[in-house]
């Protein structure tokens, strides 16, 4: 049977959590325009996972009303006593391009030591191509935390600044392949002229997968 706009706000208004969240789920089937005012309650729910699943959906339904979205989602990402809820909340910035979210996005990252957080945040950036960003990212390449330095090296792939590429060629001699090849991805946004040189060493790399993918991202001339 299909949902309707009352049988999901039925749902999303229980005093059952597991209903509100199984209304979230039927409120994907709806358009931006009329699950936009049935998710606003949701985003400050008492309960952790309906809050994170209602800012989860704000990547697509937000683009109903993307100056309040913005708003509530600043707020998520300040103010919200979860980890998980908060990168929810940069994720979403990112998808819905929220451009002049920087200085939010900044600070934020700035202030806490969380690395989920801080990840979100850092993939935030390379989605929106701020390139006011860039020198956040270059810290962020310095991060303790694999998978915050993972999001760094891939959004300064997207960015696409020539002067990122000093920063990540010593990447190229990583003990982890995962990193190697998530630099191949990053190299591959380049011009290929600039990038060229290190794209092929990368051909040689022990782990034939990371060697594949450089070969793939290469004209076949240079592969050659």
């Amino acid at each position: 049977m299909t949902s309707s706009p009352d049988s999901i706000q039925k749902l999303l208004t229980s005093e059952d959590f597991g209903d509100r969240i199984h209304g979230l789920n039927e409120l994907r089937t709806l358009d931006a325009e009329t699950a936009w005012p049935l998710l606003i309650p949701l985003i400050k729910d008492a309960q952790v996972r309906v809050r994170y699943a209602a800012v989860s959906q704000m990547d697509t339904v937000g683009i109903a009303n993307v100056s309040q979205a913005r708003t509530l989602l600043l707020d998520r990402l300040h103010n919200d006593p979860e980890a998980d809820v908060r990168a929810a909340a940069a994720d979403a910035i990112g998808a819905l391009q929220i451009r002049e979210a920087f200085p939010d996005l900044k600070r934020a990252y700035e202030g806490t030591s969380d690395w989920l957080i801080q990840m979100s945040i850092i993939a935030c950036l390379g989605e929106l191509g701020a390139p006011e960003g860039f020198e956040l990212l270059k810290t962020a390449l310095a991060s303790p935390e694999p998978l915050v330095q993972l999001a760094a090296i891939s959004s300064l792939g997207e960015l696409q600044q020539p002067e990122a590429i000093p920063l990540l060629v010593p990447f190229l001699q990583h003990e982890d392949w995962q990193v190697r090849q998530r630099l191949v991805q990053a190299f591959s946004c380049f011009d290929q002229s600039q990038v060229a040189e290190y794209l092929q060493r990368l051909t040689q790399d022990e782990v034939d997968q990371v060697a594949n993918y450089a070969r793939d991202c290469l004209q076949p001339s240079q592969a050659d």
